[in-house]
């Protein structure tokens, strides 16, 4: 990716087969988040190739996207600046559902509740809007809806980070089991080297664009051969390590709270 003259991503080469799980990591700045808004196609590279299933979606016109969108769905870093916040939860479930052309409300409705229960919420929660949600909760809608899609491919883009480490912990746990009985494939964007060390098989570490080291994810981590590698080592916190009290719990017994005064 080059923008006006700045390569932000340079000769990054990454693979992942199909139900497998990769980690591309590296400090602020590094490129990561560039790659992850290419493979959804958010922004569309200046040169190379993306390809899914033998097809190069990096050369897609707009018009040809709907498809690929389907496939590959993203979870992004801002839990509540990426749900609309006039919508309740299960119509934010709900919209992915109409995309693929799911007809009658009721029958979008029931598979909407059903995708919220699935990460964790309880039923109740269909009827609130974002703002009586806490990170973690609403981060759980997030993935429902991009479960919604019914992808190939999970993009998770710093998908803990805004997150206490507690409810870290939680939301990992959800992505463990989902791909464990959906076969998704992920590709998770992180700094955190104790978040990808729970979720993924596969690590490619960057700096300044480019791959500075990679390999299994358990190997590099127990021998990084890089300093920017070792660097992240040290600075890594396991979320694992810390337990929160369940969001389905919380939210059973809570009273609608103000933006910003809503249960963890």
């Amino acid at each position: 990716m080059d923008f006006a003259g700045f390569r932000a991503v340079d000769g990054v080469d990454l693979s992942v087969a199909r139900g497998g799980s990769l980690a591309v990591v590296g400090g602020s700045g590094c490129g990561k988040s560039t790659i992850a808004r290419c493979l959804v196609r958010l922004i569309r590279p200046t040169a190379g190739s993306i390809e899914l299933d033998g097809l190069d979606v990096a050369t897609l016109p707009e018009r040809a996207l709907r498809p690929h969108r389907r496939k590959v769905q993203m979870i992004f870093q801002d839990p509540y600046g990426s749900l609309d916040p006039h919508l309740t939860a299960g119509r934010i479930v709900a919209e992915p559902l109409a995309l693929r052309g799911v007809r009658g409300r009721a029958e979008r409705e029931r598979r909407a509740a059903a995708l919220l229960d699935r990460v964790g919420l309880p039923a109740a929660a269909a009827q609130r809007r974002p703002s009586e949600f806490s990170g973690g909760q609403r981060q759980r809608i997030g993935i429902a809806r991009a479960l919604a899609s019914d992808p190939e491919l999970l993009v998770c883009d710093e998908a803990t980070s805004a997150l206490d480490v507690s409810v870290q912990a939680q939301v990992l746990d959800l992505l463990r089991e989902l791909q464990r009985d959906t076969g998704l494939t992920f590709v998770v964007i992180a700094h955190n080297l104790g978040v990808v060390r729970q979720i993924t098989e596969h690590i490619v570490v960057l700096d300044q664009g480019r791959v500075v080291e990679s390999g299994r994810t358990a190997e590099v981590l127990a021998a990084p051969s890089h300093e920017v590698t070792r660097r992240l080592r040290a600075a890594a916190l396991d979320p694992s390590t810390i337990r929160g009290r369940k969001p389905r719990a919380a939210l059973a017994g809570a009273v609608p709270a103000p933006s910003g005064g809503s249960p963890r």
